[in-house]
């Protein structure tokens, strides 16, 4: 009789799937009662005990959220914005893992130990340091004060040179005997090879960029450069006792983390499946 034939190792495996099941539910009950609540009247979210389904869905909710705050305005900041910041991080993270995985100078790996100690540092301790950066350089409520702070990333490059390492020497190795330059070997050689290291590294950045509340909050002043974060914010001070609102606006936010998340999986998954297997 095998382990799985076995009437306990069957036991097993039911709690098994039972405790995972359990726990999907509880981490996707809370979106689900969003997107349930955004179409609620106020009263009913604040009824207790609560209710589940609303007695005719509000659509109007949205419409009044277009009304309240620039919606188009606010997606088009963090779009913009967050792109620019995937697209810096990918960029940096990947020309310093190839350096690191692939080539040999003094203080490689020195120099590699202390990008990694300043992932120890707590964004806090570095907030007045950048941002006085920042003012120093006339970049408040702009742009490039809000995106330039970001485009790099410690675990970034950590996560491309662990990958990077397991793309074989050889392969480059006979790139540069047919006469490629180290840029077009990086480009269009190693890069696709890394492709799941990519879109796991995007999807982090990605959102950590458009949850992104603090920075925005200091850096920007103007309603123009708002990002939705901060648009959504502002429902609470003026539509404090309109929860509806706030549920639609939430469930608007969230939409472009779950698109992105829902394309991008198949190589999310492969990409923290196969993260550090060598080096």
């Amino acid at each position: 009789m095998t382990g799985t034939d076995h009437p306990l190792g069957g036991a097993a495996t039911a709690l098994k799937y039972l405790v995972l099941v359990g726990g999907g539910f509880v981490m996707v009950f809370p979106f689900v009662w969003m997107m349930i609540a955004s179409l609620m009247t106020a009263g009913e979210i604040q009824l207790r005990p609560p209710v589940w389904l609303p007695a005719r869905p509000q659509f109007n909710n949205y419409i009044e959220l277009v009304d309240s705050i620039p919606i188009a305005r606010l997606y088009f900041n963090s779009l913009f914005t967050s792109g620019i910041i995937v697209f810096g991080v990918l960029l940096s993270s990947s020309l310093a893992g190839f350096a690191f995985a692939k080539y040999r100078f003094p203080g490689r790996e020195f120099l590699f130990y202390l990008i990694l100690a300043t992932m120890m540092i707590p964004f806090f301790v570095t907030l007045i340091p950048v941002f006085f950066i920042v003012r120093q350089l006339g970049w408040i409520d702009t742009y490039q004060g809000l995106v330039v702070p970001g485009l790099t990333s410690a675990y970034g490059i950590f996560l491309m040179r662990q990958f990077m390492i397991t793309v074989p020497d050889e392969i480059i190795d006979a790139a540069r005997i047919d006469g490629a330059s180290e840029l077009s070997i990086y480009w269009r050689i190693v890069l696709p090879l890394i492709k799941p290291a990519l879109a796991t590294l995007g999807t982090f950045v990605f959102i950590g960029a458009w949850n992104n509340f603090l920075w925005p909050l200091l850096v920007l002043n103007s309603r123009e450069l708002m990002t939705l974060p901060l648009g959504i914010n502002s429902l609470r001070s003026l539509y404090a006792d309109n929860t509806n609102l706030l549920m639609a606006g939430t469930a608007v936010s969230v939409l472009p983390m779950l698109f992105v998340f829902i394309y991008l999986q198949r190589y999310f998954i492969q990409g923290i499946a196969l993260t550090g297997l060598k080096g």
